[in-house]
């Protein structure tokens, strides 16, 4: 392949994307507005299911890599109500399909497995314009530019590349995560780390609050606290004031166990707030020259397990339909975009059927079934 292959966004999707056209011989270059790796906290723990992001994984080359970083037992769950009762709790016998790593781990064994200057550091997308013929001038924040004849946006939710290919913006869910932390959780938080488990929790109530936690390494215990909630109310919540702001979050919580609300008030680090947004249940584009899209850039949805493990797909499917298609690149991203749609806008309706605010037993019947999803 004669075309230059450049990639905005040095997430999961886009260094699979760029480690699979490795694999295949096929050189890119990625530009991310971060600058460095170390940047910023990466993220919690993904499942990575073997229906989607181990096929990416295996594409790339990583499989034994990726076994790697592999945190055992943390497919474990546990659902409880507000009062602390166990409703279910499964324990990890080692046979499930969506094995637990650390974000910032497999984004590493990605960057790892890439040539050097591969991933362009400090590079924040501005300005990004069609110069016809398939060609596309990206400007970047500090006054450099580069010109490409195939453009990928892997560059999320509020994507620069995106409005080549549709006018569609993200809108609030009406959900939000705060975040929290507790570190050595067994030494200094016991009652919560006993209440955790040694995988997933999640705790609920019917209405629109619930507390969903993982163990991750080294004791730590990160919580995710969801609240429905329009953004005016969580703009009245000073996050800057962290003991305030934890006070705020924990009064809405109020008559839960304290095992429960210690994921809050107990708290290591600030509480940080995660909105949610979402882009049209089955978001497609035209075929535009020269560009597409992966990841949240293409179909961004609330959380929900699939984010991750789609974006790499998306990634490792765009590389193998580049190098199946090497004289053809509209060819290419003809066939990746139509595997794209559907899978997407699959996933997206099965996210929307879902309750927004799932009782105990909707949570007993999920995790009962195929616990895909965490």
């Amino acid at each position: 392949m004669t075309t230059d292959v450049t990639i905005i966004g040095a997430g999961l999707g886009g260094l699979t994307l760029a480690r699979v056209l490795c694999v295949h011989g096929i050189p890119a270059t990625v530009y991310e507005a971060e600058a460095s790796p170390t940047d910023r906290s990466q993220g919690g723990m993904l499942d990575i299911h073997d229906y989607n992001g181990q096929l990416a994984v295996r594409a790339a080359g990583l499989t034994d890599e990726f076994r790697g970083i592999v945190l055992e037992g943390r497919q474990a769950m546990r659902v409880l109500d507000r009062n602390g009762t166990v409703l279910l709790d499964q324990t990890d016998d080692g046979t499930g399909g969506r094995p637990e790593v650390q974000r910032g781990e497999l984004r590493q064994i990605l960057l790892d497995s890439l040539p050097a200057g591969t991933v362009r550091w400090g590079h924040k997308a501005g300005r990004v314009r069609g110069l016809g013929e398939g060609r596309h001038e990206v400007a970047f924040a500090d006054g450099g530019t580069v010109v490409t004849s195939l453009l990928v946006g892997a560059d999320g939710a509020w994507s620069r590349v995106r409005p080549l290919v549709s006018d569609a913006v993200p809108e609030y869910t009406g959900t939000s995560f705060v975040e929290t932390y507790l570190f050595d959780a067994d030494t200094r938080h016991p009652a919560a780390a006993k209440a955790v488990g040694g995988g997933s929790l999640f705790a609920v109530e019917p209405g629109k609050r619930q507390i969903a936690a993982h163990r991750e390494k080294d004791g730590t215990l990160h919580a995710y606290v969801m609240l429905s909630k329009p953004l005016e109310w969580f703009a009245g919540v000073d996050f800057a004031d962290a003991r305030g702001a934890t006070a705020r979050i924990a009064a809405e919580f109020d008559g839960w166990a304290p095992e429960l609300t210690a994921l809050i008030t107990d708290s290591d680090t600030a509480p940080v707030l995660r909105p949610h947004h979402t882009l049209p249940v089955g978001h497609r584009w035209d075929r535009v020259p020269g560009v597409t899209l992966v990841g949240d850039a293409a179909h961004l949805i609330p959380p929900n397990g699939e984010g991750a493990n789609l974006a790499m797909l998306d990634g490792a499917e765009l590389g193998e339909a580049l190098a199946a298609h090497p004289d053809d690149v509209e060819a290419a991203l003809a066939a990746y975009e139509h595997a794209l749609f559907p899978r997407s806008a699959a996933v997206g309706e099965a996210e929307a059927d879902a309750p927004d605010n799932p009782t105990p037993e909707e949570l007993i019947n999920f995790f009962g079934g195929d616990g895909q999803t965490s």
